[in-house]
């Protein structure tokens, strides 16, 4: 049976000891001014700057370079992720709002992250285990995240240490195997918070 294509960007599964995702993260701004549309699982990194009250801001990651973590809730306030005016999206619009927008990030360098591959041409296979790759710049649905892993046909996967994550496995959930829009266990390669890595 062929894997269902259902991307929604990165979601945290586990640690690397094994230990189960305790949904814990860090607050984080998105400046009013970013035009950017952000959705629960899109990778973000660090803007270099903040609000008035020292919370760190982000803005959306590309499709190389480092990352900072991923997004879990979005919200119009540091005390609440949601946002009041309407509780029925889960998004924050792409363009520039009226009012700083606030999301909890899972940032930890440890955590290991299901993502889906992106359906497009040749598919990566179990020689692509441990190997590196990027991942596929999505748009959000309006409910979830767009993004992807790239697939071979997209980016092959090498040993490159610039590329986004690590390739740990196939997710061992019922029904998914190797070919378009296999589910891929990966961890974060490039990340902010990880050692000897620069600064914004």
């Amino acid at each position: 049976m062929a894997n269902v294509n259902r991307p929604n960007g990165l979601s945290p599964v586990k640690h690397l000891t094994g230990a189960p995702f305790n949904n814990q993260g860090n607050i984080y701004q998105i400046a009013a001014a970013d035009t950017n549309g952000y959705a629960i699982g899109d990778p973000v990194i660090s803007s270099g700057s903040g609000d008035a009250n020292g919370v760190p801001g982000i803005t959306l990651a590309a499709a190389t370079g480092a990352i900072r973590g991923v997004i879990m809730g979005l919200g119009t306030m540091e005390g609440g992720i949601f946002n009041p005016l309407n509780l029925n999206s889960t998004v924050r619009p792409a363009a520039a709002q009226a009012t700083d927008w606030y999301a909890i990030v899972a940032d930890s360098p440890d955590i290991i992250f299901r993502v889906q591959e992106h359906a497009n041409g040749t598919q990566m296979t179990a020689a692509a285990i441990g190997f590196n790759q990027n991942l596929f710049l999505g748009t959000n649905n309006g409910f979830s995240s767009g993004w992807q892993l790239c697939s071979t046909t997209d980016n092959a996967a090498a040993t490159t240490s610039t590329l986004q994550v690590r390739l740990l496995g196939l997710d061992r959930s019922p029904g998914n195997a190797f070919g378009p829009n296999a589910k891929w266990l990966v961890k974060i390669n490039v990340h902010e918070l990880a050692a000897a890595t620069a600064g914004v």
